[in-house]
């Protein structure tokens, strides 16, 4: 895992050296173990190294083919590099490494632009290939590695993070603001935008090249709709067959994602995903797994301790445990150097503290992230068929039902019924797509007219009808498999996969997430749907496979996500921290958000009647992100 950045002058102009070693330079944290440039004439190539595999110097980066007609930077893993290290081998080409990176330009050698596709793992990479001009780059099929750019008519920069962009001088910061709509709605921006003008991220599963003048992205991958139908054409391999292939393939993508030479543990909160991983890893490894787990002070329906403490017991791991307290909010700016964007998900907090405390002992970690996208594994998933069962009520039943609701009070309990229950009822009479934005928005459609006022009419409409044209997309596969390409398109990459990278790499950490590999997503895609959603039972198929190493306790226990109880902080230890951020003179005087609606939405959380501490969290991440980077008031580039 490492930082990579660099420039392609697109009139031939040469490239200075110490522009890119200044790029590189801001990506230190992601590779503390080395640093490396390379200039060939319009081209600099710059790589910060985190060294997993081949520690010697032979794998430094840049790296070059055997004529130097070729350089590479790499970020990532290649989890099938052996096998490949074999064939490129014996294509003749003389090996001067053990790494993986090196697999890469060879593969670009004999097979061009296609390569990429034989590559399994999680991967982003720039090739500049000196005969002919061309600037090659690539990202992994779902996401997991980072890639940013921004051209015009004389450049194009890249690298793995914004912040090594801002560091070329003719690199703006100026504030996107048709992203804005979007964050308020998912709490990020998603791809190929960004928060800063003219700065794009290349799509997962693409490739771009930069050659003759001409800058073009090409898809080499995407998504499974999955099977027709509620059964499927498979579906005569039973419950059993399929629990068995699955089991078997997760254990497979574990075995790979085991490979390294450094020492290596797992992320395990004692939900279902994380304590399977950490049950194959037990099977596997020859000495106890090093596991890792974060709680929260006063607040018991946020904490999984317990759980996990009862995983790390029954598989005698080398268990280690961190609780956050509410001047964890504290860590705010750091979060925001972090991820160069407002980024609205407060699990960002436990996540960087659980990655703080795993490095010291670590430098790789596994974790359960992709489950929930594979098995449908979220309430979301379940709501939606709910849904289409409440909407045959009378209408004047869910009107009477809809008036309770909308009078409970809310609280800021992980499970707080009111909050659940409004947001339920109030999304009954959308379609479909507009169903989901409600239960996975922050700020409903109303909600951004109210906040956006001087913008004109319906600034959400847009995400609305993003989201109409991915469930129509998906039309043909069920309800299940449209929501399954829904999610798996939309927050996976935008910010289950951006949170742990950012989060873990902040302290060179390396994160890998067995549940994304490639052959165990073609292989779930292929799985009935009613094998994965069960009446109102989610990830079926996947706790069938689980009960053969795990607990019925936890295997069945409810769906607990990473939550932080912000709505909580917000209404005692933070109550004043909040408003007098968020109604600050520097926060009005922007004129991006009404001020009365915030001051509406601080007084109605902090008096108990609306649950609001998410979209708190929202703006509050947005006001950070300005002043650090468009006020600079602190220098983006110096990481905590």
């Amino acid at each position: 895992m490492c930082g990579i950045c660099g420039v392609v002058n697109r009139e031939g102009v040469p490239v200075q050296e110490e522009l890119v070693r200044r790029m590189a330079g801001t990506l230190a944290h992601r590779g503390p173990d080395g640093r490396g440039v390379f200039v060939n004439g319009p081209c600099g190539l710059g790589h910060t190294r985190l060294a997993v595999i081949d520690l010697s110097p032979a794998a430094a980066q840049p790296m070059a083919n055997e004529d130097g007609s070729l350089h590479i930077v790499f970020n990532g893993e290649i989890y099938n590099y052996r096998a490949l290290r074999e064939q490129v081998a014996a294509q003749g080409h003389a090996l001067h490494s053990h790494s993986d990176t090196e697999v890469i330009l060879h593969l670009y050698e004999d097979e061009g632009l296609h390569g990429v596709e034989r590559l399994r793992g999680m991967f982003a990479f720039a090739l500049w290939d000196s005969p002919r001009q061309r600037l090659f780059l690539a990202r992994d099929r779902v996401g997991k590695k980072p890639l940013y750019y921004y051209q015009d008519d004389r450049r194009f920069v890249f690298g793995s993070e914004i912040k090594a962009l801002l560091a070329h001088p003719q690199v703006p910061r100026r504030l996107n603001t048709a992203a804005l709509p979007y964050y308020l709605v998912h709490g990020y921006v998603p791809a190929p935008e960004t928060m800063f003008a003219g700065v794009k991220q290349l799509l997962p599963g693409h490739v771009l090249i930069v050659e003759s003048g001409s800058v073009r992205t090409v898809p080499y991958w995407h998504w499974p709709l999955g099977e027709m139908g509620e059964t499927g054409e498979r579906g005569e391999l039973g419950e059993e067959g399929w629990a068995e292939r699955v089991l078997d393939a997760l254990r497979d993508a574990v075995r790979a994602r085991l490979i390294a030479d450094v020492p290596l543990g797992a992320f395990l909160s004692g939900g279902l995903d994380s304590s399977l991983i950490v049950a194959l890893m037990s099977q596997l490894m020859d000495e106890p797994v090093k596991t890792f787990a974060i709680g929260f002070s006063g607040e018991p329906s946020f904490n999984e301790l317990e759980y996990a403490r009862q995983v790390a017991q029954r598989f005698a791991t080398d268990h280690h445990e961190f609780v956050v307290q509410p001047d964890a909010v504290d860590l705010l700016p750091a979060l925001v150097r972090h991820y160069d964007e407002p980024f609205a998900d407060s699990s960002a907090i436990p996540t960087y503290l659980v990655a703080r405390l795993t490095r010291q002992h670590v430098t790789v970690a596994l974790t359960g992230d992709g489950g929930d996208e594979l098995f449908a594994g979220y309430e979301r998933f379940a709501a939606a068929r709910l849904s289409a069962n409440y909407r045959r009520l009378p209408g004047f039943l869910r009107r009477v039902v809809g008036g309770v609701v909308r009078r409970l009070p809310e609280s800021t309990a992980y499970r707080g019924f009111a909050r659940r229950a409004r947001r339920f009822v109030d999304a009954t009479d959308m379609p479909l797509a507009g169903r989901y934005l409600s239960w996975v928005g922050l700020f409903s459609g109303d909600m951004c007219r109210e906040l956006l006022s001087s913008w004109g009419d319906s600034p959400a409409d847009e995400v609305l009808a993003d989201y109409q044209a991915r469930f129509e997309r998906a039309a043909e596969r069920g309800l299940v498999n449209q929501l399954l390409y829904v999610n798996a398109t939309t927050y996976l990459p935008g910010d289950l996969l951006v949170k742990t990278d950012r989060m873990t790499m902040a302290h060179a950490l390396e994160a890998r997430c067995p549940f994304l590999d490639q052959e165990l997503i073609e292989l779930v895609a292929a799985i009935p749907p009613a094998l994965k959603l069960r009446g109102m039972t989610t990830k079926y198929i996947l706790k069938r496979a689980a009960e053969k190493l795990l607990p019925r306790e936890i295997v069945h226990r409810p769906k607990h996500g990473f939550g932080v109880p912000v709505g909580r902080w917000f209404r005692q230890e933070l109550s004043d921290y909040v408003r007098d951020v968020l109604l600050s003179p520097r926060a009005r005087q922007r004129g991006y958000f009404d001020p009365v609606v915030v001051a509406r939405l601080i007084e109605e959380h902090q008096r108990g009647r609306r649950d609001w501490g998410h979209q708190l969290w929202t703006l509050l991440t947005f006001e950070m992100w300005h002043r650090i980077y468009l006020d600079a008031d602190a220098d983006p580039f110096t990481s905590p």
